[in-house]
């Protein structure tokens, strides 16, 4: 069976109306039209839906219960629609988004607070996690958009760099170098060593700049999270060395963040989305909106 919208919209037009002639007119068409329309229908569903008369139309029994479903079809179907073409001017919508914690906490609520003054109806949902499992899940496509610094891997995926983070030293309240403007790279090799697991980007990156200066560190503890890495140095078990990002996250917590001297370790931080997707129209938004600011500021 196909029936169409159109004959559906007929056949509750005339059910509605005293003649065909009526409805014709209502419908903007020519009675012979709309009678095709009503026969074809009747063809398709097996049987009459109207008692046809030389003064007026009325509804066949099953014509009279059918009349109602009629009705809700066309509801839904008009209501269907309608959320579609919000969707598509933006009036409403879902985005799904993933943000390393440090980028989530310090940058991603302005972000979003803008976006959303513009989109107030598009829902968005934000997983914070490592970069690493950014990457991961922009890769497997479980959300669209995701803020991450510039890794080695980005096979797969398109990067816009938003901007440049510089890496900060960390260090307890009271500490020999907590006074310092500055210090150096060799200053914080002094002293016991707080480091990300051996799995982790900021691991691999500290690692490698330590070796070009051919210094060594006295690693005596690591940790999984940037905030156990911030507990540990607040416990005095040692300093650390952070992305800038991290720095209001290491300061709630009662450390000194001091900028390090000498030779400096940065990298970008970016918006990353698959090369090869589909992105929704709220997701293209958010990547648009946030290319345009980034090229602003």
């Amino acid at each position: 069976m196909n029936v169409s919208y159109r004959q559906l919209q007929a056949f509750v037009q005339v059910a509605q109306s005293s003649t065909f002639a009526e409805a014709a007119q209502k419908m903007c068409l020519s009675q012979p039209a709309l009678s095709s329309a009503i026969k074809k229908m009747e063809d398709q569903v097996g049987g009459a839906l109207f008692s046809r008369t030389t003064r007026k139309v009325q509804l066949s029994p099953e014509g009279q219960d059918f009349l109602p479903t009629a009705i809700r079809l066309m509801n839904d179907w008009q209501d269907a629609f309608g959320d579609l073409q919000q969707v598509f001017s933006m009036g409403r919508g879902k985005l799904s988004i993933a943000a390393m914690p440090s980028f989530a906490v310090g940058h991603l609520p302005s972000i979003l607070s803008q976006f959303q003054s513009q989109f107030p109806n598009v829902k968005v949902s934000v997983a914070d996690i490592v970069m690493e499992q950014v990457i991961k899940a922009v890769l497997e496509e479980r959300v669209a958009l995701g803020f991450t610094f510039e890794t080695e891997q980005l096979e797969g995926l398109t990067f816009h760099p938003m901007f440049t983070d510089k890496f900060i030293a960390v260090l307890p309240r009271i500490h020999p170098l907590s006074m310092n403007r500055e210090v150096s790279w060799g200053q914080l090799a002094q002293y016991p060593f707080i480091a990300m697991n051996r799995g982790s980007a900021i691991r691999r990156w500290v690692d490698r700049h330590y070796e070009q200066l051919a210094i060594k560190l006295n690693m005596v503890a690591e940790a999984s999270q940037l905030a156990t890495l911030g507990q540990f140095v607040e416990h005095g078990l040692g300093v650390s060395i952070v992305p800038g990002l991290c720095q209001q996250q290491m300061q709630r917590l009662g450390l000194v963040c001091v900028p390090i001297k000498g030779p400096g370790l940065s990298k970008r931080v970016g918006m990353v989305k698959k090369v090869q997707s589909n992105m929704s129209v709220s997701a293209q938004a958010l990547w648009d909106w946030v290319n345009q600011q980034s090229s602003l500021a």
